[in-house]
């Protein structure tokens, strides 16, 4: 049976990957987005021009706009809500916009899917950033990473909440919204707590998407700066297998409705931000890389690696692509298609 999905930020790195998934197994997309985000014009233009310009529809409006979501909500089977502002120190620097953007336009998705007659099912992006520093957990210095001390399988959904900068606040009122509506209304709604996302369709920049930042600047001769020592680690996630994971939740709603689950490579997809994923790429470019070292930025975590067994356990999910195949990929995306950035 085909589905109708809206995707909030569709014409985002994440959004326009699953766009282009839906599209191709005959689902109908609808994709709201107010295209202001570096990049989503040209996604727009590349899903159009792979699969025809009838093949998706576009809202181009904000999710600050109430009435217009009620609107694009209607008759969808699916709401994927991605629509964020995603920088932290964005977030520092403005964060009124930041939390109407954040905070008030996920209350503007849950309010439209209530006040709907489909009530679709809604796909929250989180984020591990609702953990906050951690700062009590403890942390072993290696030679080129650092570890936890004690959690081999990485940080589950149990560990306590810790909203740390105005991007914290407002994603996690965001998160507790999402999942209390379920509780509250009985909509059908899932909590995704995701890692570093990274694949082709990123246009990172340096306070966001840090993994293909790396890439873009190492291929076009952009400075590449290091905050800390380069030895923080995290769990990455190639973008197919995030996706998978969307779909698992959507397949299974019965199981998945009012839970949230941590989304990352987990423990065996792990990289320390540079000492290990600065060889990487100086291996992939054939050349060594001149980078400026400097302080450690606030709230800036040691270590985050997901615990991801409670969506293996209740889903059947774990991801398939592993750090080097994936970031092979990514380079070669970035390689191949340079002349956008």
């Amino acid at each position: 049976m085909t589905r109708r999905f809206l995707i909030t930020g569709g014409a985002g790195f994440i959004g326009s990957n699953y766009a282009s998934r839906l599209i191709e197994r005959g689902e109908k997309v609808v994709i709201y987005d107010n295209l202001s985000r570096t990049g989503a014009l040209r996604n727009i233009e590349w899903l159009r021009a792979a699969y025809g310009s009838d093949s998706f529809a576009l809202i181009q409006n904000d999710i600050r706009n109430p009435d217009e979501l009620l609107k694009a909500v209607e008759g969808v089977d699916v709401v994927v809500h991605l629509a964020a502002q995603v920088a932290v120190t964005t977030s520092v620097l403005d964060p009124r916009q930041d939390f109407e953007i954040n905070a008030l336009g996920t209350f503007n998705v849950l309010e439209a899917v209530r006040l709907s007659k489909s009530k679709p099912i809604v796909l929250y992006a989180s984020t591990n950033k609702v953990y906050g520093g951690m700062e009590d957990v403890g942390v072993v210095e290696e030679e080129k990473r650092y570890r936890y001390l004690d959690l081999p399988m990485g940080v589950s959904e149990l560990q306590p909440l810790d909203f740390h900068s105005p991007y914290g606040c407002s994603k996690g009122a965001g998160d507790q919204y999402v999942r209390d509506y379920q509780r509250i209304y009985g909509l059908h709604t899932v909590v995704l707590r995701q890692s570093c996302i990274y694949g082709p369709r990123q246009f990172g920049v340096e306070d966001q998407g840090w993994l293909a930042w790396f890439v873009i600047a190492a291929v076009t001769g952009k400075p590449i700066s290091i905050y800390g020592d380069g030895k923080q680690v995290r769990d990455v996630l190639y973008v197919a297998d995030l996706l998978d994971a969307y779909d698992l939740c959507v397949d299974h709603i019965d199981q998945s409705s009012g839970k949230i689950y941590n989304i990352g490579g987990g423990p065996d997809n792990v990289i320390s931000i540079w000492s290990e994923f600065g060889p990487m790429l100086e291996n992939f470019l054939g050349k060594k890389l001149p980078v400026r070292m400097d302080y450690w930025r606030p709230g800036d975590q040691r270590v985050f690696v997901s615990d991801i067994r409670k969506a293996e356990q209740e889903l059947g999910w774990k991801p398939k692509i592993n750090v080097q195949e994936g970031l092979e990929r990514l380079f070669k995306w970035v390689k191949e298609n340079q002349h956008l950035f």
